[in-house]
């Protein structure tokens, strides 16, 4: 049965807010960096295994939740994802000693892989025409997660400490498990297919070892992966030092640093959408569309931050303003990789297709902050952002480009079995709707 318009906006509400609560709880430990380095008199390498433990701990489990929300009901597992993210931040807000919190923090990561079955579940409830602005529009969560625990470090943490804000967090995750379990339904997979949308039932398909293997005969697929690998490295690497970069060597406050990343932030937070919205629009001009904007805009922000980066230490408006216009950029190709990999894939093995390219995300993103300790121990933060954020960028370029060069024919391959798979809907409904002969 097909879902209302207006239901499935109520479920990409639903998600909207999971997500943007979730990354104001994974991503404010950066602005909490220092006031948790100090509780526990540890140094840079040391807490660069916290952020790495977490996100070793996500790219381990994304495989097994991509089989999860291939096999049962994605709505379920959500709801469960929720609970745990409630769960382990409490754990890590009471942990007493550094090696407690190690451990309690690098198990937020276990939930830390639910968004497969996230974007999985909303492409059944939209077609691939408008998936990258409905992707690019969920995404706009997670820089707003991130202001949103930004000023809960800032202001919150200032009063009652950063054991505090993890409590808030928390409670926000244990709630949204409630929501999630009683609001939202499961969709059938595929029924947003155009061939099979204008079916009002369809059979119902699961994951399969077989389709599943033949992900890794998907050229397109394959590159996705590699530039996943690659271009998590700026991301992580700016989440998590970013806030120090700024406090110890441009010598900012805690206040100008909110200052200084609010508008920054949210900015980003638009580039998700004009991003995804960029890649439709040129998506129905050509199936190459959505890589070669993603293609052009990761280069372009190598460029923009190089530039950003060296501006003097006294330009802080020039530098707040070369920041903003970098942040524009970045994200981009966020989603317009997520709408790629299901306009290759099909519906049955989504989930499973980007958990194994999220693996791949969380190995680049895990290696990152810890590399980026190290490197910035023996010179700087600066070097070590520079450093690791332009060389991924320029490799993630290739790749989309070279991605864009080969996936027309991985698109058409799927178009050609979901054409395939309707008219095997309609031969069985025409067999279970002939008129039985007394």
């Amino acid at each position: 049965m097909k879902s209302s318009t207006r239901y499935r906006w109520i479920v990409v509400v639903v998600f909207f807010f999971f997500m943007l609560l979730h990354q104001s709880d994974k991503l404010l430990i950066g602005p909490l960096t220092t006031q948790i380095m100090n509780t526990y008199g540890i140094d840079e390498v040391q807490m660069g295994a916290v952020f790495t433990g977490a996100l070793l701990v996500g790219a381990i489990l994304y495989p097994i939740w991509g089989y999860l929300y291939d096999r049962f009901t994605r709505s379920r597992l959500l709801a469960l994802a929720s609970f745990i993210w409630g769960s382990t931040t409490w754990i890590s807000a009471v942990a007493p000693t550094y090696p407690l919190f190690l451990a309690s923090r690098s198990s937020t990561g276990i939930d830390d892989s639910s968004y497969p079955g996230i974007y999985s579940l909303i492409s059944d409830y939209f077609g691939p025409q408008v998936r990258g602005r409905v992707y690019g529009l969920l995404q706009l969560s997670q820089p707003l997660g991130y202001m949103f625990g930004l000023i809960l470090a800032t202001f919150l943490s200032a009063v009652s400490g950063w054991r505090s804000v993890f409590f808030i967090t928390g409670s926000l995750g244990l709630l949204l498990a409630v929501i999630i379990f009683f609001t939202v339904r499961e969709a059938p997979r595929g029924q947003s297919e155009p061939e099979l949308a204008s079916m009002e039932e369809i059979g119902v398909y699961r994951f399969d070892f077989k389709v599943a293997r033949d992900l890794l005969r998907n050229r397109s697929l394959i590159l996705l992966i590699i530039q996943g690998f690659f271009g998590q490295f700026p991301w992580a690497v700016i989440t998590y030092w970013f806030f120090r970069y700024l406090e110890v060597e441009r010598g900012y406050s805690s206040e100008g640093v909110f200052t200084t990343m609010a508008p920054a932030i949210l900015v980003l937070a638009s580039g998700y959408f004009v991003g995804g919205s960029l890649g439709d629009f040129f998506f129905r001009k050509t199936p190459r569309g959505r890589m070669l904007v993603s293609a052009v805009a990761v280069l372009l922000g190598a460029v923009l931050l190089t530039i950003t980066l060296n501006i003097p230490v006294g330009n802080q408006l020039v530098f707040m303003g070369m920041l903003m216009l970098t942040a524009l950029f970045i994200p981009f190709a966020a989603p317009n990789v997520i709408s790629t990999i299901y306009d290759i894939t099909v519906p049955e093995v989504r989930s499973s297709a980007l958990a194994v390219e999220n693996f791949f995300e969380y190995g680049g993103a895990a290696l990152a902050p810890l590399i980026a300790g190290i490197l910035a121990r023996g010179t700087s933060l600066q070097f070590a952002i520079l450093s690791i954020s332009v060389s991924a960028w320029v490799l993630g370029s290739i790749f989309l480009g070279a991605t864009a060069y080969l996936v027309p024919r991985d698109m058409e391959n799927l178009r050609d079995q979901m054409r395939m798979r309707a008219e095997s809907e309609r031969k069985r409904d025409a067999r279970e709707h002939v008129p039985t002969t007394i």
